[in-house]
């Protein structure tokens, strides 16, 4: 919102809150909160906005929509949202004269299904189908925030890597969502998020944070302090952390394990530091972001399991942070993460104990890797990703005017 402002771009967001309430940003960005129940499945915590909210004719999405004719609508979710989209290009909304329509990806449908439903080949069939013969085919282009999240994009949509679906039905669903003609290569862009390097900063050291860490969790003042930042979630990978945890109570060195977040795992992750390493896991639940950016900054080792990370701004956080970051060799962090900015291993707790072995035990490896971590913070900054962003809208508009015939087909007609 703050690029909208910078661009002078008008921008709406329209999301999910407890009452309905309108905020002004700027004078270009608004966001309209539209009440929604918490979810009923997987993580409470959220509330999301269902289908009814937005299929009705007196919705008040759709007033919305309609009040402000917009020129392109991004929808950033898989499922309750994703038929918005679809009803657009069969001639739902015929009111407002078709915009663009874009999907922002910030996940793979393949790894959610793993997590919570099946990681077998039942989970990557659904999986493909219903990112291959629906969402694919109900917008004009998509959008993913990385390499590694944009590759399912092509996984679920081309015949090699598909050998046993069925093309009469593929073909079908193409039809059915008017899907437009023009290659998916040309419709598919990525765009990476960004770090706030003003806020996620190592001049946030500091003696006087780093004793309210340790007098807040009430460990020893000569402990190790790794921090994980996330939520306590299946998708997480969250195992993992106990799995390192076991191998590094043994150690010499009094390690502990400073938890910044909260998720249906939590209960889960309490027995198990309870009955393996009492102590050596602590919970701190959430933290705003200023509590975490010193968290950040004053802790000895960052470490994130997730080796389907769909991107990781938290790693990334990290090392904008300047502390010495732990993480799997796999998934969207590869974008920015290597071997010379980070311990990149393989995401099992052996693996992780080693890493943090090496970090305590190599002091000079340790701050040349933290100085190409905040190098590469720089390079990928909150400001230039979402210039980027704006910059790929541009793109993304100009293009729907200057080839519309080939994206509208005949939507506006039925």
């Amino acid at each position: 919102m703050a690029a909208a402002g910078r661009h002078k771009r008008e921008m709406r967001l329209i999301v999910p809150g407890e009452t309905e309430s309108v905020e002004i940003v700027n004078d270009y960005a608004k966001i309209y909160y539209i009440p929604a129940k918490q979810s009923p499945v997987f993580d409470k915590r959220y509330r999301i906005i269902l289908p009814w909210q937005y299929m009705q004719g007196d919705s008040l999405i759709r007033k919305i929509l309609l009040d402000e004719k917009p020129d392109l609508i991004e929808v950033t979710d898989k499922y309750t949202l994703s038929m918005l989209g679809a009803m657009i290009r069969i001639g739902k909304f015929k009111q407002l004269e078709r915009p663009a329509l874009v999907h922002f990806s910030c996940e793979r449908m393949d790894d959610n299904i793993g997590s919570f439903l099946s990681t077998g080949k039942i989970g990557k069939w659904l999986a493909r189908r219903i990112m291959g013969n629906y969402n694919l085919p109900s917008f004009d282009y998509h959008i993913a925030n990385s390499p590694y999240t944009a590759e399912e994009f092509f996984l679920a949509y081309e015949k090699e890597n598909n050998p046993g679906r069925s093309d009469w039905f593929f073909n079908k669903c193409r039809k059915f969502f008017r899907e437009p003609d023009i290659p998916l290569k040309d419709r598919v862009f990525v765009c990476p998020r960004g770090v706030d390097i003003e806020q996620f900063s190592p001049e946030r050291r500091s003696e006087t944070v780093r004793s309210a860490m340790i007098e807040t969790s009430k460990v020893p003042k000569n402990a190790v302090l790794l921090l994980y930042a996330g939520r306590i979630s299946p998708e997480k990978n969250i195992e993992l952390l106990v799995d390192m945890m076991e191998i590094l109570s043994t150690d010499k060195r009094d390690y502990r394990l400073l938890v910044a977040g909260a998720g249906p795992k939590e209960e889960w992750l309490k027995e198990q530091t309870a009955a393996k390493f009492p102590g050596k896991i602590i919970l701190l639940g959430h933290l705003d972001k200023e509590t975490l950016a010193n968290y950040y900054a004053n802790a000895d080792v960052f470490v994130h399991p997730n080796p389907r990370e769909p991107f990781g701004i938290a790693p990334l956080e990290a090392m904008a942070s300047g502390v010495p970051t732990v993480a799997p060799n796999a998934g969207g962090l590869l974008s920015y993460a290597t071997s010379e900015n980070m311990w990149l291993c393989e995401p099992d707790g052996k693996a992780f104990a080693a890493a943090v072995h090496e970090i305590a035990e190599k002091p000079d490896l340790a701050k040349k890797k933290i100085e190409n971590a905040l190098q590469t913070a720089k390079a990928n900054t909150r400001k230039k990703s979402t210039d980027f962003l704006i910059a790929t809208y541009d793109k993304i508009f100009s293009d729907f005017q200057r080839r519309k015939a080939l994206f509208i087909r005949d939507d506006l007609k039925k």
